[in-house]
Parts: structure tokens; sequence; C-alpha cells
């Protein structure tokens, strides 16, 4: 087994479009995918009725911020007698389950733990776009079943696969613990502020510089900092875990409370780092700018070009002032930024949002805002939209070219 690739989480997969009769209690009363060659290719053949049960957890995957999310069991089963056999997959209704439409499309994955995931996503949406990029699955090929055997699959992971997995809710991003103690020793066993650890980050990322390759840098530094603060987290959540919660350690809403403030810190830090490393890299290519200055409204972009003292001055050329939002991921919330700076008509948005709908990106253009995504990222779009795209360098050198 490969130790950096798919191969890591899944022994297998199963990728097909949901049936009517599959997903519609009125079309059928049972809750079943239909036992077809690649499910049996998956899971084997069962003999005299057999039944397997597999621990699931099941996923609903659309364009919302957050994802339906349920664990259960699926069961596999031979539903006929010999010499006839026809192989069935059960489940039980729902909140994800609910969510299911016919042509939606729908992975069933086997873990390298026994285990089994059921993934999801809406038809057309961009939850849809990059599970079909992961898995190197053809939407034409939907057409029929498509089973992959990943227990060989060589490919290495990069970042952008690891952060789709990540939302699956898989550990991907691998803690980076050969500098912990050095961590625990320079900042006194704390986590320091954001800043203080994304210029930690960068002078450990093996990339010393942005100027041969604003892209590549800004995902290296990222990524090394987000592998740096897994490590760290890791040991304080673990040292909090021991610690217990309430006085017998049964205090279930005090373990909750604890794991919702992890995710968020997460988050949080995330959003935060992606704005810290893009100054860094604009600071590097001599850019004169405004950070989070605010402009109408009490509104505060993010990046304001060449600076909110030029913004302010009316008789300052709004052709040459330019603006630039900032958001790991977008989702539904990339429209926040049209009203951020009412002098600028095109507004920007950098993002490390994969696989946004060609109707959102028609959309954005159409409202006056160009998308920027690093180059590695603009692999998960279709090749339409990559036409379209500015990346990381291009968006640099058309602020220079005002200034």
């Amino acid at each position: 087994m490969h130790q950096d690739g798919l191969s890591q989480y899944f022994e297998g997969i199963t990728a097909k479009r949901m049936s009517a009769v599959e997903v519609s209690p009125d079309r059928s009363h049972q809750h079943e995918f239909n036992g077809v060659e690649g499910l049996v290719k998956l899971f084997g053949k069962r003999e005299n009725g057999d039944k397997i049960r597999y621990k699931t957890t099941f996923l609903y995957l659309d364009d919302s911020e957050e994802y339906e999310r349920h664990t259960d069991a699926l069961t596999w089963y031979e539903s006929r007698k010999p010499p006839r056999t026809e192989h069935r997959l059960y489940y039980t209704q729902s909140n994800v389950t609910e969510k299911f439409h016919e042509g939606d499309l729908v992975i069933f994955g086997k873990r390298t733990d026994g285990t089994v995931m059921l993934i999801a996503a809406k038809q057309g949406s961009g939850a849809e776009q990059e599970l079909l990029w992961l898995f190197s699955l053809s939407p034409q090929n939907l057409q029929r079943v498509e089973y992959q055997d990943l227990s060989t699959e060589k490919a290495r992971l990069d970042f952008t696969s690891r952060l789709i997995l990540e939302e699956l809710g898989i550990e991907a991003i691998r803690p980076d613990n050969n500098l912990l103690g050095e961590m625990l020793h320079d900042f006194n066993g704390n986590l320091p502020p954001t800043k203080v650890f994304s210029d930690y980050a960068r002078l450990h990322s093996g990339v010393g510089s942005s100027m041969d390759s604003p892209d590549l840098a800004l995902i290296s530094w990222i990524s090394k900092e987000e592998e740096l603060f897994r490590a760290f987290e890791k040991y304080l959540v673990t040292i909090r875990l021991q610690e217990g919660f309430g006085k017998n350690n049964d205090d279930v809403d005090a373990f909750i409370q604890f794991s919702l403030s992890v995710h968020n810190r997460r988050k949080a830090r995330m959003g935060k780092s992606f704005e810290l490393h893009l100054a860094y890299v604009f600071i590097e290519h001599k850019l004169s700018f405004s950070h989070g200055k605010a402009t109408e409204r009490k509104r505060t972009p993010d990046f304001i070009f060449p600076g909110i003292e030029q913004y302010r001055d009316a008789g300052f050329p709004s052709e040459r002032l330019t603006m630039l939002g900032a958001k790991s991921t977008c989702k539904e919330r990339w429209a926040q930024v049209l009203n951020e700076a009412d002098r600028i008509k095109r507004k920007h948005l950098v993002t490390l949002e994969r696989g946004i709908t060609e109707d959102q990106t028609a959309e954005m253009e159409s409202s006056m805002l160009q998308l920027v995504v690093p180059t590695e990222i603009q692999k998960t779009y279709t090749e339409k939209q990559q036409t379209w795209l500015m990346n990381l360098e291009d968006f640099i050198d058309s602020v220079k070219s005002k200034q």
C-alpha cells in the first residue's frame, strides 16, 4: 500500500448516478442500491441470503458551508436463492439520505480500516466537481457504474487533494512532529498569535521567497503552517483529553463544546494565515497596499492597492485602484466582497476554494468579480473556467501595471 496516496485511506471505490428506484419513496418502499457489478467488485459476493453489515459514514455534499453527515450501517446481502443471484445494498433513512435525488453522484468508498464512506453529491454542484477530480472520475463514464481498485494506486496526494479529504472528515494533513519540541520551547508550550506562527512556518517551509513563483510559495507556506499547527494542536488536545471533562469525566456538553472550539479554531486560523501569507507575497513584490482598512459604510476589504489614502482621495483615478478580497473558502459567500469598495467597479477575490461550478463563475463574471486561484488549485476547475481564472502571479502583474 502506498503511504502517501488515496490507497492510505481507501481500498477501492465504486461510483454511479443514483436512480429513481434507489432514492424515491414513490418508486420503491425499500432503501436499497442495486447490487450492480461495481458494488460486487467492491464488497464481494454473498451466498444463500448471507448478510454483512458495514459501519458507514454517510455524507451529502452540495455547495453549502456545512455538509450533512450521519453515522449508521450499510447492509450488503444476496436477495435471491440459487441458482439466481441478486445483490442489494440496504440503508436506513436519515437526514443525509433524505437529500438524495435521482441523478446525484454517489461514491461508495471501502476504507482501509474496514468501514465504508457513502459520499453523495448534488448533481452539478461544485462539491461533485471536486469529487470527480479527486477520484479521477469522468462524468461520461458515470452513465455506467465505475469501480476503482485503489490498493495499488501510486499517485502522491498534493495539498489540494488533502484539503478535499479534510472536508470529507478524513485527517489527511499530516502533522509535522519534527519541529514540535522546538516549537514548544520557543513558544513556551502555548500556541502563539497567528502572525508569529505564519512567520515561523515560512521560515521552515523550504521556500524562502515568492519572487520566482508566488503561487508555489503561497501553497508551500500554507501547507507547512497546517502541518505544524496540526502537530501543536494534537499535543494540546491530548493534554486536554487527559485532564478530562467534569469531576467524573462525564460532562458530555463540555466535551462537545471543546470539540467545536477545536474545529472553529482550525477554520479561523486558516483564514487569517491565508491573508498574512498573501500580505508577505505583496511586500516581497514591492506592491503598495493597505490591509483591512475601512471604506464606505465601515466595510473593510482585505486589500486595497495602492492604499486606503489613494482610495479616499477623490482626485486619485479610480481605474488605478484595485480591491482584493481573500477567502480561503468562499462557497456562496463570494458576493460579500461586491459591496466593499464602491469606487472600484471590477473586484478581485483570491481563494483556495476548489471546483466552483461554471454557473457560479459565470455569475461572478457578470457581477464584475474576477476570481484569483493559485495555479495548483486551478486543476479542479474545468478547462473553460481555467481560461478565465487569474493566478496569483497574474494578479501581481496586473497591480504592478497600475503602480
